[in-house]
């Protein structure tokens, strides 16, 4: 194997993806109508360990290794590739074990052997990045990206202690589940897919857009940031003053990103297609509810009114992991043709975007009339609906992007396409 064949391994994290979706659909499911089968936390479980290993992991570490590809060895990129193959297999483990047994011996295991293969792809990482120097602005994000996945992984332990022991106490609990949930959504995730689009703007543009303060204010304040997560516990006022001036940091810092990428007149690259610009757009907007949300939340009332409702945890969580990480790395696809835009498969990824943010609203209703104890009529079975929608749209996404692959094949080869007219690119 002498090239790394990113396109394939895009479209395995589209099927992942389908999965992950397929989950959602049957825990909605069994929230509204009756069904026997599998333990509704078991598979709360599988959906978002598959959704963070098999989907957005692997996902970031395909498109990862395509920045360096060129500058690898053709051993190195084989390591790589067996890499990735094992990540899939513990990823496919993890989503059998914890949907059949939840926390038990196998999910544990295969848990702490997916950690093991993060060190390991980090550890590859580090080195192969030391190749260029200091000179790719790029470079700061993926350390950090790389360095938050492993602290991440201290919360893994601690759960998995604490289940071992069977010394389960609530607090300590929620405490690392918080711990993995931040390191992970705001340090591995977010670093990894800033590291993505300014190497894809370096590529494009041939200089640096964002000025490092950016890059060190998000840096320094994502650790005390995680303060944010447990503002529920009884903090020392001193602490509390760290994770309130995290998160001003964190907001400044996304402020001046902003004028950066305004004052470069990025939103303005004739490279970047109509629905490129369209799921960047998206990014922005939820990334500026993601900032204004966590300084609001450093309000006592309002964070014990944020954590004291499922809903609006739930919906949180979903704004980050779907609105922002989600919708960035299919726009970073789309912009760098890993997936093929045709008409339909256009049509379906809009469908499916629509269905995020649909849901978004629907479980930001639901969260605000719980502060009155208010019951929002048939939103179980809305809720059900949207994430059947969504699922079909991505269906329709894959199949299209595999017909698609077909068919640039076939060009390849000199062979005509009967379906060229439904298939022309925008």
């Amino acid at each position: 194997m002498n090239a790394f064949k990113t396109k394939t391994w895009v479209k395995i994290s589209l099927l992942n993806l389908l999965i992950v979706s397929a989950l959602g659909l049957l825990m909605r499911y069994k929230i509204g109508f009756e069904f026997p089968y599998f333990n509704q936390k078991n598979l709360q479980h599988a959906h978002s360990h598959f959704a963070f290993m098999g989907w957005v992991s692997q996902t970031l570490m395909v498109l990862m290794i395509t920045v360096i590809q060129s500058h690898l060895p053709a051993n190195r990129l084989r390591l790589y590739h067996r890499l990735l193959i094992a990540n899939l297999l513990v990823s496919f483990a993890m989503l059998i074990s914890f949907a059949m047994q939840g926390y038990a011996l196998f999910s544990i295991t295969f848990s702490t052997v997916s950690v093991v293969l993060a060190f390991i792809f980090a550890m590859l990482y580090f080195a192969d990045i030391n190749r260029f120097g200091k000179q790719q602005p790029w470079r700061l994000w993926f350390s950090a990206a790389l360095l938050f996945n492993i602290l991440s992984a201290l919360g893994t332990f601690a759960l998995a202690y604490m289940m071992a022991s069977k010394q389960m106490r609530q607090h300590e609990y929620l405490a690392s589940v918080y711990w993995y949930l931040h390191f992970q959504y705001n340090g591995w995730f977010f670093f990894a897919c800033m590291g993505l689009w300014i190497a894809y703007l370096e590529q494009i543009i041939a200089r640096a857009v964002l000025p490092k303060s950016v890059f060190w204010l998000f840096f320094a304040s994502c650790i005390p940031a995680y303060g944010l997560s447990v503002l529920w516990a009884e903090l020392p006022v001193w602490i509390f003053i760290i994770i309130v001036a995290a998160s001003v940091a964190q907001f400044l810092a996304w402020v001046i990103m902003l004028y950066a990428m305004f004052k470069h007149r990025v939103y303005a690259l004739p490279t970047l297609s109509k629905v490129s610009k369209l799921l960047l757009l998206l990014v922005v907007l939820s990334l500026c509810i993601k900032f204004s949300l966590q300084l609001g939340s450093n309000i006592p009332a309002v964070s014990k009114l944020a954590f004291g409702f499922r809903p609006i945890v739930i919906a949180y969580l979903h704004l980050v992991l779907l609105g922002i990480i989600t919708v960035y790395l299919l726009a970073h696809c789309f912009a760098n043709q890993y997936i093929s835009a045709g008409k339909i498969s256009v049509a379906a990824l809009l469908v499916f975007i629509g269905g995020i943010f649909l849901t978004e609203i629907a479980l930001a209703v639901q969260g605000i009339a719980s502060f009155s104890y208010t019951l929002i009529p048939h939103i179980n079975l809305i809720l059900f609906g949207l994430a059947l929608f969504m699922f079909t749209a991505l269906l329709v996404l894959f199949i299209s992007n595999i017909r698609l692959s077909k068919k640039g094949n076939l060009q390849a080869a000199g062979t005509p396409d009967k379906e060229e007219r439904l298939l022309q690119p925008i």
